[in-house]
């Protein structure tokens, strides 16, 4: 009875060992899956986050010639991210952040014109559409071509310009330069000054990219 009793202990002994390896087996490949799986997430991530990169000082001004004056102002706080895997890119800006030489100017510009406090943001939403010429691995300085939609005084219009591209290191340059017209996005000038503002103004573009 007592070598019955002692080896079914025996046999218990070892199913429970056997049940014991089971789940720590388990455990130890659940972990180590969950482990690889985080990994690749994060590699996946940064990967991601490598193909984008983005401005927070990037430089955006505008000319507007007539025999009787030259206005120019510049905003030096353009927010940019330019998608480098898809040609995808994106400028946002304060138009408040715009200065003028002149303070009586700017304050025109901003009551008057652009009516700032109602509309208070431009933004452009495009794609560089010759993506495949730009090489953004070898330092060099390649044409871009840009199509998008330019808002501006909560007026949308299709906005197509040329410029370059400059890799150098770990910094890339878009720049680009195009023609607006104040009227095509509902700006009256008043017709006191209307003969001092150019029916187009010259656009310029000049912002520098990093890494997140």
């Amino acid at each position: 009875m007592d070598s019955i009793f002692q080896g079914s202990f025996h046999l218990n002994d070892q199913n429970g060992l056997s049940f014991v390896i089971y789940y720590i087996n388990l455990y130890f490949n659940f972990h180590m899956r969950l482990g690889i799986l985080i990994i690749i997430i994060f590699a996946i991530s940064q990967m991601t986050s490598a193909q984008k990169l983005i401005s927070r000082n990037g430089h955006i001004w505008f000319y507007s010639h007539t025999p009787l004056e030259d206005i120019e102002a510049h905003n030096r706080q353009v927010v940019s991210i330019l998608d480098i895997s898809t040609g995808d890119i994106a400028f946002n800006l304060l138009i408040k952040s715009f200065e003028f030489k002149k303070a009586l100017m700017q304050e025109h510009f901003n009551e008057s014109y652009m009516e700032s406090d109602k509309y208070p943001k431009s933004a452009f939403k495009g794609k560089i559409i010759n993506l495949d010429k730009i090489n953004f691995t070898k330092d060099g300085t390649y044409p871009a071509e840009v199509t998008g939609d330019l808002t501006i005084h909560n007026v949308t219009k299709p906005v197509t310009s040329k410029g370059t591209i400059e890799v150098k290191g770990a910094t890339v340059t878009a720049r680009a330069k195009f023609i607006s017209a104040p009227h095509e996005y509902n700006i009256d000038i008043p017709k006191v000054v209307e003969n001092n503002i150019a029916k187009e103004v010259e656009v310029n573009v000049d912002v520098t990219y990093t890494s997140n």
